[in-house]
């Protein structure tokens, strides 16, 4: 396993590059993104891990210019799962979905490639079939994971132990 490559923040905002030794701008984090290049963020003074707040800024950056991914609604309904007693459960369900949605744009990309006698709106009806039983799976999963949760916490919460305030 290679070790990631390290860009330090410092207090005036630059980002320095130490394999290449050089400031680099926000765009240039971009393409690293881009080029699947493992990297960590870290803060020049206190070494912590600043990579999230990085990715975050670039995400909000292209937010801001043309036509943005995330609506208005689609941000406040993340927001609510802060502090919710699913949100842990969140982050790997929103994972999960991008990658079968990556797994499934790659074949179909693939598919569109060999075409061979048949039409797109047949091969688009298939794929979105697959999908749809992809998604049905996962989030069966995802409610059987939650329930379970739910179920463990609402034992825990029984009546008659020691810390139950009723």
């Amino acid at each position: 396993m290679t070790t990631p490559r390290i860009i330090k923040k410092y207090p005036n905002r630059r980002l320095y590059d130490t394999e290449i030794s050089s400031y680099i701008t926000l765009e240039e984090v971009r393409q690293l993104v881009l080029d699947d290049e493992e990297f960590e963020v870290r803060d020049a003074k206190t070494g912590e891990n600043l990579t999230r707040s990085v990715l975050l800024q670039i995400i909000s950056e292209y937010e801001e210019r043309g036509q943005p991914m995330f609506t208005s609604r689609l941000l406040s309904q993340i927001i609510r799962f802060y502090g919710d007693s699913l949100q842990g459960f969140m982050g790997g369900y929103l994972e999960r979905s991008l990658q079968i949605f990556l797994d499934q744009q790659q074949q179909f990309r693939g598919q569109l490639n060999n075409l061979l006698g048949q039409t797109p709106w047949s091969m688009l009806n298939d794929l979105t079939e697959r999908n749809m039983d992809m998604w049905k799976s996962m989030q069966q999963g995802f409610l059987n994971a939650t329930a379970e949760g739910l179920r463990q916490g609402a034992a825990d919460a029984k009546p008659g132990r020691k810390d139950d305030k009723s």
